[in-house]
């Protein structure tokens, strides 16, 4: 495990996947945590597509590719190639810690190479992907992560959750993949503030994330605290899952930013492109509102 601090603020990650195990604020947490392995995607990276893709099936310039069916039960590619495997710490500081690993295997073409850096300041925590061409061709590719935020020592089913979303992808039940285009939040259907403490159960993907003074701002609420989970304009797309099991906490809720939806391969809706030798980088963060 890495540590870092700033301060009372503090943040663990795995380097066998370079995910957030921890972070909290004077000891107060501000993610959910575990103890060994981490449980139902907690902290996980999802490069170079997040959730889920279809059978594992899409193509790059007309060519088939088959990636590896790594969610059985439903028959999907799940996650990306790149949170299982070992990253390399590439810098260290006190505050904060850069990994990095390749992306490659079967059904991807084109080598990648991605970093993620976490750093912490006085402002909370401030996550940096990027991701680096380093094939022969152009390729398309998501990012995603998995975080579950916690409003300090509240419970699960005494927070609120606003959303920046405008419009929600609804999805087939059995496959977990799109079943048609995204539609408007509206009435009472409006997830921009999902009541938690209603019980409301979501595995839920919204689109259309509106950034304020160019920022994405989801906010969760309650009596013992809160939390911003900010996000670079790019990440246009944020799925909200609502366990009722996660490992010694009960129900939880993960906010996962992600700058496509499920099946964005094939479907293509707000994919990124990076040219040979080209990059791009994002950013999104956990920042303790008062």
């Amino acid at each position: 495990m890495v540590e870092i601090a700033h301060g009372a603020t503090r943040a663990v990650i795995t380097p066998n996947g370079a995910g957030l195990k921890s972070f909290e604020v004077g000891g107060v947490p501000y993610a959910e945590t575990y103890d060994d392995e981490p449980p139902m995607g907690s902290g996980a990276v999802l490069v170079p597509w997040p959730n889920r893709t279809a059978g594992g099936r899409w193509s790059l310039d007309g060519r088939p590719q088959q990636l590896e069916i790594t969610e059985p039960a439903r028959g999907n590619a799940i996650h990306g190639l790149v949170r299982r495997v070992a990253w390399a710490v590439a810098e260290q500081a006190e505050s904060s810690v850069t990994l990095e690993v390749p992306v490659s295997g079967p059904g991807w073409p084109v080598e990648l190479r991605t970093t993620i850096t976490y750093a912490v300041d006085d402002d909370g925590l401030t996550v940096t992907h990027a991701v680096r061409n380093v094939g022969t061709a152009r390729t398309p590719f998501g990012v995603g992560t998995h975080p579950y935020p916690r409003a300090g020592t509240s419970e699960t089913d005494e927070t609120s959750l606003s959303l920046a979303a405008t419009t929600v992808l609804p999805l087939d039940p059995e496959t977990m993949n799109p079943s048609g285009p995204a539609v408007p939040v509206e009435g009472d259907t409006d997830f921009r503030v999902a009541r938690l403490l209603e019980g409301v159960e979501l595995d839920t993907p919204f689109g259309g994330c509106e950034p304020v003074d160019g920022v994405v701002r989801h906010v969760l609420r309650g009596p013992g605290g809160a939390v911003e989970l900010w996000a670079d304009p790019d990440f246009k797309w944020v799925q909200v899952y609502t366990p009722g099991d996660y490992p010694g906490r009960g129900r939880a809720v993960a906010v996962e930013p992600m700058t496509c939806p499920p099946d964005a391969l094939n479907s293509g809706v707000d994919l990124l492109w990076v040219e040979p030798g080209g990059s791009w980088s994002g950013r999104w963060g956990l920042r303790p509102l008062g």
